[in-house]
């Protein structure tokens, strides 16, 4: 991995090697980098512990940090991956959920290390960055969604476009 000016640290109780691989394998221009032990006994981590996992997700480098039990994931901290179509927000959602993780609302879901996920279909961004009745529709037809429904989406932003 090149040192980047900014690094995402996204913090795991003990699996953040198996986090970036799982990452890797799904999307694209993701990569695992370098695996660095402890080279002490840490609160999080035994010596020779994996402790810090370089990767990058779509681009983004990122570091994982096996650091223990001791700050658990929230909603507070999210990945959010823009997404095409319909195929490929199925891809990644079916993906994280389908691996052990869990479906929530509005595009989030949760992967099994607890990492949050906006899984955003461009249409969606689009329409909301619009604002007005356009973002109004698009952002109503979205609120009960778990998985975003294009299609749902694109049909909210036309009816809006419709009665502008």
């Amino acid at each position: 991995m090149t040192h980047a000016k900014t690094t995402i640290c996204i913090w795991y109780d003990r699996d953040a090697e198996d986090a970036a691989k799982f990452y890797a394998a799904t999307f694209p221009d993701s990569a695992v980098g370098a695996v660095h032990r402890a080279p002490m006994e840490t609160p999080g981590n035994a010596e020779g512990d994996v402790m810090v996992v370089e990767f990058t997700i779509c681009g983004t480098p990122c570091i994982g940090l096996n650091g223990g039990p001791i700050f658990p994931q929230s909603e507070a901290f999210s990945i959010q991956i823009s997404t095409e179509d319909q195929d490929e927000t199925d891809r990644y959602w079916n993906a994280i959920v389908g691996n052990g993780g869990a479906a929530s609302q509005c595009g989030w879901c949760k992967d099994k290390w607890g990492v949050n996920w906006q899984i955003t279909p461009r249409v969606l961004t689009d329409a909301v960055a619009q604002g007005g009745e356009v973002a109004r529709r698009a952002f109503a037809a979205m609120m009960p969604m778990t998985k975003i429904d294009v299609a749902a989406i694109e049909a909210a932003v036309a009816g809006a476009k419709a009665h502008a």
